[in-house]
């Protein structure tokens, strides 16, 4: 069996914690915040928090098609996926991954974020909305890292 820890410090969970539950309550959709911290769960092989936020969605109403599609949500077609939603999954995926574009720090715009996937996601939030979802998605990748890294199984979440 692998080594790992179970010890987080309290300030820094209750910062974490903080950070992912102020993101989700200003982005106020709350089965739109766990179909992004799902995807990006998948993403990054978080068990434990995919565990987790599949109970939070199934709480919050997620169809359970929209759950069996997730990782193909591209391919699932506009009747499971609206246009908001490929929104919001599109930048998920970019923020999560930061592989799909080249670095151009001192240039104009670009980034490892693409414009196109950035341009679709400000065509569905305003301005606190997407901020809101850049935070959700920052903070989920933040758990993931530290739930795999500490080699947390699932089944320890109970709502």
């Amino acid at each position: 069996m692998s080594a790992r820890t179970e010890l987080l410090d309290p300030a820094v969970g209750k910062a974490m914690s903080a950070l992912s539950a102020a993101a989700k309550r200003g982005l106020g959709d709350p089965a739109l915040a766990e179909l992004v911290v799902i995807r990006a769960s998948q993403l990054n092989h978080c068990a434990f928090c995919l565990d987790m936020h599949l109970a939070l969605a199934r709480r919050h109403g997620v169809p359970e098609q929209q759950l069996d599609l997730l990782a193909a949500w591209e391919e699932a077609g506009d009747d499971v996926f609206d246009e908001r939603e490929r929104a919001a999954l599109a930048l998920t995926e970019a923020v999560t991954v930061l592989t799909g574009g080249t670095s151009q720090a001192f240039g104009s715009g670009g980034g490892f974020v693409p414009d196109a996937v950035y341009d679709a996601a400000t065509r569905h939030f305003d301005d606190a909305g997407l901020a809101h979802l850049v935070a959700l998605i920052v903070a989920i990748n933040n758990w993931n890292r530290v739930m795999v890294a500490r080699r947390i199984p699932p089944g320890g979440y109970t709502p």
